[in-house]
């Protein structure tokens, strides 16, 4: 089997989908791994290295997407890629298939299997594989590490000569991977650290964090099988942000990492709220690619609303890209090591297994998964 791993394209992505000693695993199980000059340079990763593991190196990019039989990325393909696959290509990366049905449309007319990053199945079997997890857990690190970096103020409590400085209020919303990492590094560095989640069941985990949880009554909410939180209801977010805003105020850091799967992020913080908090405060809404969870937020932006700082700066994975890259790499690399046949010396896609209907978006020409196909036919 002939793997090709491009160079990622997309404006600013650091990160790289495959790290030298990856891909010497994959090698190490028969397949012939091709690597696009110059892919691992932005986290110093030389052509060298990959030459190393075992790879060759290709300067066509077009002709080596089109004799290739899998296509391993981080981010999904540009569409005018597509019609370069050969018909039956495996196609692996992120695809914000919910949102992308021009792209799902045209893998699956060009006959392409492709397996969506985001939809591995949140099972015990498949947590080595979960890229969301692993790109979530750094993205709520660097949120900590950005509000630090622009609070005028420290973190920890420091008692000197020159009198007592208190610690600084951060208050994390959605306790989540992204959320339950934010808490754990904002403790690190001093802080008091409160958290809320629509999930009664993750309060414990908060507290074993050091952290507060706030605890709102909304009635019935839980979560999904998958182990997102449901939606709420109308009244129960105006509930929520009622406590919401009550937090706010005598925060000097929040946090808010709310996202709902395949749908647009909810909105939790609006305008009065943001205002009502202290000067010089600081916000960073971690879902800002997916609409956002504060109104005024913008993406790539930090804008400044009566004195609060609000922070939308996209793909915070990336700003710590080396370590991010090593764990992308090695959940993809774990994907392919799951599904691949040794005898056989190809991967074997069981439709039976939970893990390949979770994950394969199109295959034979369809659109093949079940919770896609659900989401199509309630849109029309």
């Amino acid at each position: 089997m002939e793997v090709f791993i491009p160079r990622e394209t997309h404006p600013g992505e650091s990160r790289v989908p495959m790290i030298p000693a990856d891909v010497a695993r994959l090698v190490g199980k028969g397949m012939g791994v091709t690597v696009e000059t110059g892919m691992g340079v932005t986290c110093r990763h030389s052509d060298a290295d990959y030459r190393e593991s075992g790879a060759e190196i290709a300067d066509d990019r077009t002709a080596a997407l089109c004799r290739a039989d899998m296509i391993l990325r981080l981010r999904k393909p540009p569409l005018d890629e597509v019609k370069h696959l050969q018909p039956c290509c495996v196609h692996v990366s992120y695809l914000d298939p919910f949102n992308e049905p021009e792209l799902v449309g045209e893998l699956a007319a060009c006959n392409i299997t492709a397996i969506s990053m985001e939809m591995i199945p949140r099972v015990t079997r498949a947590q080595k594989m979960d890229a969301l997890s692993s790109q979530a857990s750094l993205a709520g690190y660097v949120a900590v590490i950005l509000a630090a970096e622009r609070l005028d103020t420290i973190f920890p409590m420091m008692m000197t000569p020159a009198g007592t400085l208190a610690p600084a209020r951060v208050f994390i919303i959605g306790a989540g991977v992204a959320g339950l990492q934010a808490i754990a590094t904002a403790k690190r560095l001093g802080a008091r650290v409160e958290a809320f989640d629509t999930r009664p069941v993750v309060a414990e985990q908060v507290e074993s964090l050091g952290a507060r949880f706030v605890k709102v009554d909304l009635g019935e909410t839980g979560q999904t099988e998958g182990g997102y939180a449901k939606e709420l209801t109308p009244e129960q977010q105006e509930l929520q942000r009622q406590e919401m805003a009550r937090v706010c105020m005598h925060s000097d850091v929040v946090i808010t990492t709310a996202q709902l799967f395949g749908r647009p992020a909810p909105r939790i913080l609006t305008r009065e709220v943001v205002e009502q908090m202290k000067p010089g405060s600081v916000i960073v809404d971690l879902a800002v690619e997916s609409g956002g969870n504060v109104e005024g937020s913008e993406l790539d932006e930090v804008v400044e609303v009566n004195g609060v700082r609000i922070i939308g700066l996209a793909n915070l994975p990336g700003r710590v890209a080396v370590h991010a890259s090593q764990m992308y790499s090695a959940n993809i690399t774990a994907l392919v090591e799951e599904l691949w046949n040794d005898e056989a010396k190809g991967l074997n896609l069981d439709f039976e297994d939970e893990i390949v209907r979770g994950c394969v978006v199109t295959h034979d020409g369809k659109i093949v998964n079940q919770m896609l196909l659900d989401i199509m036919s309630k849109n029309g």
